[in-house]
């Protein structure tokens, strides 16, 4: 099986199952000397645990990280560093090896190889998502003047309007409009007492990003934060500026300013802040085996810290790759 690793310079290999012993990455390219501490990369992986918010699934996993390799008195020694999270949560007999799920990966990991493991999804479960955010700490240690902040702008009929998200004070749900976060609370909740799911969309934001990231021509900036972005599991889309807006918008008003382009012409960073829109399906799993099983009625409130690794892990394999021109 190939495609597990991402990145050029700066690059993660994810590995592990849903409900095998551990999930864990490897880190390569990371500078020598950076300082590390255990707690910030905790605090990241506890954002997007699972069993951390009522409305998400009742799977209740500490994520507890563990650093194998590629650290020495707190700091970064340049060589591959190794996270592991061991798994204590699963419930394994909640998954019958015949069922399919349409719209998962059941069915096509059978068919590629042959073999699977049926357990919570395997290597297709959304749980493989916390190694990227364990790589993304560290790519974030080579970034420490930019800035990345993703919200839900969007759950089913709920939807915000265009925000700073860098001034804006967020609940736990991270929606665009804090004051409706109640509401939305009872309508995920609903949801999951009636077997049911719903999808939305993310707004990604970064700021302090360097003018001249991205490869002309296939290894655009865009194309490599979209690859990023839809590598996620539900994630069906991006959009980049002012996104749909610029089918039906003419030309002369289109250009009028570089904020609609969202930081990026030319397929590199024009050194302005960078927009991102990103949309997400439902979950599969709905009716009576979302009743009985631990699913998420909605991925979003755990998806943000996973979009803001991809884009950080994207962002610091050009950055590096930018630093080579410089010498």
């Amino acid at each position: 099986m190939r495609g597990n690793t991402f990145g050029k310079l700066f690059s993660i290999t994810t590995f592990g199952e849903s409900h095998g012993v551990a999930l864990g990455v490897v880190v390569d390219g990371v500078p020598a000397g950076l300082e590390f501490k255990l707690e910030d990369l905790q605090e990241l992986l506890d954002r997007r645990r699972p069993g951390r918010l009522n409305v998400t699934t009742a799977r209740d996993e500490a994520d507890q990280a563990e650093v194998l390799s590629g650290i020495f008195e707190g700091k970064t020694l340049g060589t591959p560093i190794a996270v592991i999270v061991r798994n204590t949560n699963q419930r394994s007999q909640d998954y019958d090896k015949e069922m399919a799920r349409p719209g998962h990966g059941d069915i096509t990991f059978t068919q590629k190889f042959g073999h699977r493991d049926h357990r919570g999804g395997g290597r297709a479960s959304g749980r493989e998502t916390l190694a990227r955010v364990a790589g993304g700490y560290f790519a974030g240690l080579v970034l420490k003047d930019v800035q990345f902040k993703a919200y839900i702008s969007k759950i089913a009929k709920f939807e915000s309007g265009e925000i700073d998200p860098f001034s804006t004070e967020f609940k736990k749900l991270h929606f665009g409009m804090p004051e409706k976060e109640e509401e939305i609370e009872k309508y995920l909740l609903d949801l999951k007492k009636n077997g049911e799911s719903a999808g939305g969309k993310v707004r990604l934001h970064i700021r302090g990003l360097s003018a001249g990231l991205g490869e002309p021509v296939f290894d655009k900036l865009k194309a490599d934060l979209a690859k990023a972005m839809t590598s996620i599991g539900s994630c069906v889309g991006v959009t980049f500026g002012i996104g749909e807006d610029f089918t039906h918008t003419p030309g002369s008003v289109a250009t009028q300013t570089r904020d609609n382009f969202g930081g990026i012409e030319g397929g590199i960073s024009n050194g302005e802040e960078l927009v991102m829109t990103l949309f997400f399906r439902a979950p599969s799993t709905v009716g009576q085996k979302a009743k009985e099983g631990r699913h998420d009625p909605c991925i979003l409130p755990r998806v943000l810290p996973v979009v803001e690794a991809m884009a950080k892990l994207t962002i610091a394999d050009h950055q590096l790759r930018q630093n080579a021109y410089q010498i």
